[in-house]
């Protein structure tokens, strides 16, 4: 948020996670607190957390001039994303057909965000997903950024790949799917992983989700498949009730000392640090100051 970050820079990072968050399927529920977005930031960074990316698509209350003052203010790199999620998650269902996808992520893509989140249907995708996913293609082949993917309960995983990474062309490894550890079918997770995606496992503050206890499990098993280059860790806040309860610091606290130091490295700084990298290009003298959304 606060402009271009050498990859090396990153840090410890959170891979997947949301400061703010207003849905229309979480009525009252609305991540939409600064000053609890700042505790949370200072407890993660009090445990060696360095970055945070949110997953927080757009019209979903993202909140980038908030993210920017947060990133000021605590010293936490935040990386804002655009895109959009499932149609449910929104109120305002005719504006959002009004929307050009791509058009729509370039745009915030060259302006604030660093990522595009688009999400699956439930063991498959609708035209809604298609819709976004054709968006976010266009939108990184515009400018390289990677395209993060929402799957509902872990799964379309490998419908996901086929429709970004073989109908409409986009690298493997810029793609990162999400929630896999919600649908715990390792060998699936192993071929995914062979494709060259990165897996973000994530949802330990999810508590409606009872597969969250599979968690490392997965992550070893990947690991001993010979894919811990694959491995991202988020904590998913998604609602002002999981907020500190356990909150993004439990990723630190309580998974990281599970996963032995090397695994660790590789999870929290290595990964992220390839896996949200994009191209950059030097800026001529010529061209106008950046402002503080700059992606990196």
């Amino acid at each position: 948020m606060l402009g271009d970050l050498p990859p090396e820079e990153l840090g410890v990072t959170d891979s997947h996670d949301h400061l703010f968050l207003a849905s229309a399927q979480l009525p009252g529920q609305e991540l939409d607190d600064p000053a609890a977005a700042e505790a949370e930031l200072r407890a993660f960074t009090a445990l060696g957390g360095r970055s945070v990316v949110q997953w927080t698509p757009h019209g979903m209350g993202g909140r980038p001039g908030d993210l920017a003052e947060l990133s000021r203010r605590t010293g936490v790199h935040l990386v804002a994303a655009t895109g959009l999620h499932r149609a449910m998650h929104y109120a305002d269902r005719d504006a959002l057909r009004r929307l050009d996808p791509a058009e729509l992520f370039t745009a915030e893509l060259r302006s604030h965000a660093g990522l595009v989140k688009v999400a699956g249907a439930y063991h498959g995708l609708d035209a809604h997903a298609r819709w976004t996913m054709a968006g976010a293609a266009e939108a990184h082949r515009a400018t390289g950024a990677p395209i993060a993917v929402h799957h509902e309960l872990g799964t379309a995983a490998e419908d996901v790949l086929e429709l970004l990474c073989g109908d409409l062309g986009v690298p493997p490894h810029r793609v990162i799917l999400g929630h896999l550890n919600r649908f715990p079918d390792l060998g699936l997770h192993r071929r995914l992983a062979a494709s060259g995606a990165y897996l973000a496992l994530d949802g330990p503050s999810a508590a409606n989700h009872a597969t969250d206890h599979h968690l490392l499990d997965c992550l070893a098993a990947l690991a001993d498949a010979g894919h811990a280059d694959r491995l991202l860790l988020g904590g998913d806040t998604t609602t002002a009730a999981a907020r500190g309860n356990p909150g993004m610091a439990y990723l630190l606290r309580r998974i990281r000392p599970r996963l032995g130091p090397d695994l660790a490295h590789r999870v929290f700084t290595a990964n992220p640090a390839v896996a949200f990298a994009v191209p950059w290009t030097p800026r001529r003298t010529d061209d106008p100051a950046p402002d503080s959304g700059a992606s990196w």
